[in-house]
């Protein structure tokens, strides 16, 4: 799917946080946001996900205006479209790594259901593999992270917002979360990251300076 701003600004506080904003986020083509720290990067991300709401511009997806969508309307996009993958990672510690994975469970025994193959799959890929039984809260900060990802494989969402991934990670599981963003966009996918990490900036294919107002390829 394409995401689109087109001259977006963002007030917060009284200050000016974007102004201005246009980028062009393309299907199969991993964006990084980028820019200094305070620039804006954690924003623009909210508002291209729905997140956030714009002062001024507009925000599109597939070409329509999604500028104004009712509440309703956000809850049936994220739920049908988008997958995040934020800066606390969504993760809730007293569940299992399985229920935060698929976040379905029977009513009785609150035993996880959902589609195992596809469970089983995504925890493969993010090297959790036969820990799904396990408490989240147990996982290191790289595996929560990796958790997450996992989550959004599962899913199997169009659109992909990813802020900050690799922040305060190790080496292993920096290129470990870099690779998992790259192959989840080779499979036709948009993913938009948040980062000012220069490893995941090179994995990307597209880069937006905030306050420049266009991308590079």
């Amino acid at each position: 799917m394409l995401i689109e701003a087109q001259g977006i600004s963002v007030a917060i506080g009284g200050g000016i946080v974007l102004d201005d904003e246009s980028l062009r986020c393309k299907t199969g083509i991993m964006t990084a946001l980028v820019g200094a720290s305070g620039s804006g990067k954690t924003t623009l991300l909210h508002c291209l996900g729905l997140l956030l709401p714009v002062d001024k511009g507009s925000i599109l997806i597939d070409g329509n205006d999604v500028t104004r969508y009712s509440a309703a309307a956000r809850r049936r996009f994220w739920r049908d479209h988008a997958a995040f993958v934020l800066q606390d990672y969504g993760i809730m510690d007293e569940e299992s790594v399985a229920f935060n994975v698929t976040m379905q469970a029977s009513f009785i025994g609150k035993r996880v259901s959902g589609n195992k193959e596809r469970l089983k799959q995504s925890l493969e890929q993010t090297g959790l593999k036969n820990r799904g039984n396990e408490l989240a809260g147990h996982l290191s900060g790289g595996e929560k992270q990796r958790l997450a990802l996992s989550r959004a494989i599962y899913k199997d969402a169009n659109i992909l917002f990813v802020d900050e991934p690799t922040a305060s990670l190790d080496a292993t599981n920096r290129r470990m979360v870099i690779e998992l963003l790259a192959d989840f966009t080779a499979r036709g996918r948009t993913v938009i990251v948040s980062t000012h990490d220069s490893e995941m900036i090179a994995a990307c294919g597209a880069i937006h300076q905030i306050g420049s107002s266009n991308s590079s390829h």
